[in-house]
């Protein structure tokens, strides 16, 4: 089987140092319709005392296909890159931001970066509309975890 077989035609790859399995289970433990798919090891000969080791591990986040790398310390994530979670409801938004903060630290404006140091943004699904006001955008702005509520108090 290739490693890329039943990939979408773009699909993020992300690097870790040597924790990506552990970043996946905490990944589909968040997020529902969520599975690990595959994952791919070193060869049993490998020189490097690393002999099957996971190297990737293949997985979906309600639907989207990721894969985490054990890439080593040699790269870590930055703000540049984000994920970003569209919410129907407060409530969601409160689960996400919950479940994504373990470990991790809120950023500002719905970002936060979890223990993994990768950066998501937990926002409303109707986020354009809800701060199309100036005083709605000046409120989103203040927050760290977005308040759906507060942001429609503000725009009137």
């Amino acid at each position: 089987m290739s490693l890329f077989e039943n990939f979408s035609r773009i699909t993020p790859f992300l690097w870790f140092d040597n924790n990506a399995e552990e970043a996946v289970d905490f990944y589909v433990s968040i997020f529902r319709n969520s599975r690990r798919l595959s994952e791919m090891r070193s060869a049993a000969d490998n020189p490097s005392g690393l002999a099957g080791a996971v190297l990737t591990v293949s997985f979906e986040l309600d639907g989207q296909r990721f894969t985490a790398m054990n890439g080593g310390p040699g790269h870590s994530f930055t703000d540049a890159i984000s994920l970003v979670v569209l919410c129907e409801s407060q409530e969601e938004i409160d689960h996400y931001w919950s479940r994504l903060m373990e470990g991790g630290g809120e950023v500002a404006c719905g970002w936060l970066k979890d223990k993994f140091g990768l950066s998501w943004q937990v926002v409303p699904a109707n986020m354009g509309e809800l701060i199309k006001h100036p005083k709605a955008f000046q409120a989103m702005m203040q927050m760290k975890k977005l308040d759906i509520a507060a942001l429609r108090r503000a725009a009137q």
